[in-house]
């Protein structure tokens, strides 16, 4: 389970950048941008990471997803529509799963 665990880094990485890239595209939104790349950002490093210390990584990773997850709730309750807070946010959680099951 942890190299599933550990490919799923980059690949929620992808989609957080592509998230704030939509962001921006769509909304004009500069903080969507550079929270998207600043998180693809660091689940990059924690990718990296991953080839020498892969549940230091994964714990990282997971902190990382259980922050953008409280980001993405309150941008839900305060908006309150469905995409894409709660479709980031349902797939945060998703990964935050893996992650934790990727260390145990």
């Amino acid at each position: 389970m942890q190299s599933i665990a550990v490919y799923a880094i980059p690949v929620y990485a992808v989609l957080m950048f592509l998230g704030g890239l939509m962001g921006f595209i769509k909304g004009k939104s500069k903080p969507s941008l550079i929270a998207g790349v600043g998180s693809a950002g660091f689940l990059g490093g924690c990718y990296a990471l991953s080839f020498s210390d892969p549940k230091m990584a994964l714990g990282i990773a997971f902190v990382i997803a259980l922050i953008l997850e409280a980001v993405f709730a309150m941008r839900l309750a305060k908006t309150k529509k469905f995409m894409p807070a709660g479709v980031l946010l349902i797939m945060s959680g998703i990964f935050q799963v893996l992650f934790i099951l990727g260390i145990v």
